[in-house]
């Protein structure tokens, strides 16, 4: 290479390592968030100081029933949106592997054939009969040197989609783990609800025949009658209803697991027994467990990347490329010393007017980048709404337990006293059929009241991010 162009070319390498103090790639930094972590967010006073927080449990420790666990780990392995979540991180981390390439040159081989007629009137056409047969073999070697940070930036964006697509793994096997046990529980809730209604079934057809003999004894009427063959009704629709609903919970559970719908073992409501202390640790650690949360700032990170690569595209890029191999018109000399060639080219790209695709990329990729700063900053928000219902939820199932304790005590008592008052002639029959009324309403309302409890857990244990680890 002449010795002068040697000269040129490094004066403008120079100059444009120069001007890279004017841009310079910049760093991801967190964001300044509209809101603070605090207790204040969480509108609770359970939160305590300690680091250990409900998050940490193993799903294995909190769930204590063997059945259940046997369904999470079946899900897991066979769950469809698991199964897709593992092909996202398998794509993404190919695209990972090709950003950690970007620094490195590109090789390239090439293997030629050139036949070519030439006009006889034409420079060529004497010397070369009309016609022109040209072999070339040669090698190709490129690379962009990365002064500005593109390489770089564009390295981070697919590392931050890498791990993006973890985290969202992680999510759906927190969401998974929470869909199964509230499924499980509450198909043993409905189990309960259908073993009382089928009790109360068997107690109103003796009722019904009961007032059938008062009836002819002229103790009742035949409103008294129809009024418990109407009660009688009423429970056996209630165990349609519910019997129905136990095969749409055994469908769903079933498609959890990755399986066609089919019947499903279970134990009993009465064996759920959650030992596990429900602390929510320091308000910092919160929502540090939150995959989705944490699947959010990566969609940032990403996006922050992106816009330092389109930042990067308004500068001028400087690119090396050589080629060597060999050229020849014959066959048979295409590998001697004389059919070697070689080049070196040393470039500068600088864009002028290229239809304002530059500033359309970098102004779109700001408003990305935006937009995914604003998507962060909701995950915190619902997040944090979801740890206060939860926790919250979690109190007033504790506390409506007792209540409807306290009401079926009450009812079943008062369905014991009109019964024997009406055996002493001292009530009538219609104060029986509606204690008997209310002491089912009341039953079934305490086994909701059990499940709630459950339930609350379960959300409580998704909303703080556990079940991943």
């Amino acid at each position: 290479m002449n010795k002068s162009i040697i000269i040129k070319f490094s004066l403008v390498v120079v100059t444009m390592l120069t001007l890279q103090s004017c841009f310079v790639a910049k760093d991801y930094v967190q964001p300044e968030l509209e809101l603070n972590i605090d207790e204040a967010k969480f509108r609770t006073d359970n939160i305590t100081q300690d680091s250990l927080t409900f998050a940490d449990v193993s799903w294995k420790t909190l769930f204590t029933d063997p059945i259940l666990t046997q369904y999470i780990e079946k899900g897991l392995e066979n769950n469809i949106d698991i199964r897709v979540a593992l092909q996202q991180i398998i794509a993404s981390e190919a695209y990972f592997k090709q950003g950690k390439a970007g620094y490195y040159p590109t090789l390239s081989a090439n293997a030629q054939y050139t036949h070519q007629e030439v006009s006889e009137n034409s420079q060529f056409g004497t010397a070369f009969g009309g016609s022109l047969d040209q072999y070339q073999l040669n090698g190709a070697l490129s690379w962009e040197a990365d002064i500005w940070g593109k390489i770089r930036s564009n390295k981070r964006a697919f590392n931050a989609s890498y791990l993006q697509t973890i985290a969202a793994h992680k999510a759906v096997k927190t969401r998974l783990i929470a869909n199964i046990a509230s499924v499980y529980y509450q198909l043993l809730a409905v189990d309960e609800q259908i073993t009382i209604t089928e009790q109360t079934i068997e107690t109103r057809i003796n009722s019904l025949e009961t007032s059938k003999a008062l009836k002819e004894a002229g103790n009742v009427t035949e409103v008294s009658v129809k009024q418990t063959e109407a009660q009688l009704y009423t429970a056996q629709a209630i165990l349609v209803d519910l019997k129905q609903q136990s095969h749409l919970l055994e469908n769903t559970l079933s498609i959890l697991l990755g399986d066609m719908p089919k019947d499903i073992e279970r134990s009993t409501l009465a064996e759920q027994v959650v030992r596990t202390d429900l602390t929510l640790g320091v308000p910092s650690q919160l929502l540090s467990n939150r995959p989705d949360v944490i699947a959010a700032e990566y969609n940032l990170r990403q996006a922050f990347e992106l816009t330092n690569v389109a930042r990067s595209n308004f500068y001028p890029s400087l690119t090396l490329s050589a080629s060597r191999g060999f050229q020849s018109l014959e066959l048979d000399e295409l590998f001697s010393a004389s059919s070697l060639f070689a080049n070196i080219i040393g470039g500068v790209a600088q864009p002028v007017f290229n239809g304002r695709k530059i500033k359309t990329q970098y102004e779109v990729s700001k408003a990305n980048q935006e937009q995914a700063r604003l998507q962060f900053v909701e995950s915190l928000l619902v997040a944090s709404k979801e740890v206060s219902d939860a926790m919250f939820a979690y109190n007033t199932a504790l506390e409506k337990i007792e209540i409807k304790q306290n009401e079926y005590d009450a009812y079943a008592l008062a369905t014991e006293y009109s019964q024997e008052l009406l055996n002493n002639g001292l009530a009538n029959y219609l104060e029986v059929l509606r204690a008997e009324e209310n002491a089912l309403n009341s039953s079934l309302g305490l086994i909701t009241a059990k499940n709630n409890q459950l339930q609350s857990i379960v959300d409580l244990y998704q909303a703080l991010g556990g079940g991943w680890k």
